[in-house]
């Protein structure tokens, strides 16, 4: 049995180590609620207004990702003092920093997505054809 480790890749590429404070951060910033979550926040917002406008999302799903986008920092939640109880969530400064990176990458990915259904439609018919 080979007790060496495998060797370090080249330093210009990247190593992506499991304890690295990025993966979560990304795991987060990735998750398509997420995405849409912090797409929908252009101004304080109600949980209630945020659902309708996420078609799909379960109310435990939207709960779960608007506390983790909370605990990472990108949103805040604020309790309105109205009867009944309120709960509007807004960008935080550095959720409205993450604004610019993710307008770039929605538009990357309206531009591109002729391109990736045609990638999809020939893989699976190269797909289906090989079995």
């Amino acid at each position: 049995m080979d007790t060496e480790s495998a060797p370090l890749p080249p330093h210009h590429l990247p190593r992506f180590s499991a304890e690295c404070p990025s993966r979560p951060i990304l795991d987060q910033i990735s998750d398509k609620w997420s995405m849409m979550v912090m797409a929908v926040l252009e101004q304080p917002t109600r949980f209630n207004e945020i659902k309708r406008q996420l078609e799909g999302v379960t109310q435990r799903v939207l709960t779960h990702t608007l506390r983790r986008l909370e605990r990472n920092g990108m949103i805040q939640r604020r309790v309105l003092e109205t009867s009944p109880l309120g709960v509007e969530y807004s960008l935080t400064p550095l959720g409205e920093s993450f604004r610019g990176p993710f307008t770039r990458l929605h538009e990357w990915t309206i531009e591109h997505s002729d391109e990736v259904l045609s990638a999809q439609h020939g893989y699976d018919a190269r797909s289906s054809a090989g079995r």
